[in-house]
């Protein structure tokens, strides 16, 4: 039996569509972008991004207008991808929506600079299939972060909170995916004539 969510109305009906236009819609084809590279397919993307927003509706009074309403979003879609798309890898276990309710309410503005260098200039620019391709290839937890923080720019305390998992662990894996990405993109890069670890060492 589901357990009974008790939640503060903290809008009026009109206030509830109010703060869905203005503050989640604006985010809809990023939503559309992440949940496509999470599935790979166009009707599960929409059916993800459908759910997505669904949640958010149900839970629009657990959300503090001011605060991050994309990296929310992005919490409840990452949540549905693995309650409703993962289940043939008997991981992760359920996640439970309550936690929605406490998450992001008090989400402070977060500086980029830290991360910005960070960034690999390919996969900021994402072009060309051989990119896409590499980044679909790899194991969806390292995809995501590369997805989070180089191409939709979160910072690593609010990808820790939509994840949740430590920094450390934002951190660690972010560097694993980056060098993973890097080997599967070693021979694209050859072939567009950029010089890769080894053909230095040739030189």
């Amino acid at each position: 039996m589901e357990e009974e969510i008790i939640e503060i109305e903290r809008y009026s009906e009109k206030e509830k569509y109010a703060v869905f236009d203005k503050e989640f819609m604006p985010h809809i084809d990023s939503m559309y972008n992440f949940a496509f590279r999470l599935t790979n397919d166009e009707d599960d993307a929409n059916d993800l991004v459908q759910d997505t927003y669904l949640k958010a509706f149900r839970f629009i009074n657990s959300f503090e207008r001011g605060t991050n309403a994309k990296a929310w979003l992005f919490r409840i879609l990452k949540n549905s991808f693995i309650n409703d798309y993962r289940k043939k890898s008997k991981e992760p276990s359920k996640v439970d929506y309550q936690d929605v309710e406490t998450t992001y309410n008090s989400v402070e503005d977060a500086e980029m600079e830290a991360t910005t260098d960070l960034r690999t200039e390919t996969v900021q620019d994402m072009i060309g299939d051989e990119v896409a391709n590499a980044l679909n290839s790899l194991p969806v937890d390292f995809r995501t972060v590369i997805i989070l923080c180089d191409i939709e720019g979160f910072t690593y305390e609010e990808m820790a909170k939509i994840l949740d998992i430590p920094i450390g662990t934002v951190r660690s894996r972010l560097h694993r995916a980056r060098n993973l990405l890097k080997e599967k993109l070693k021979n694209y890069a050859s072939s567009m004539g950029y010089k890769t670890d080894e053909m230095a060492e040739q030189d």
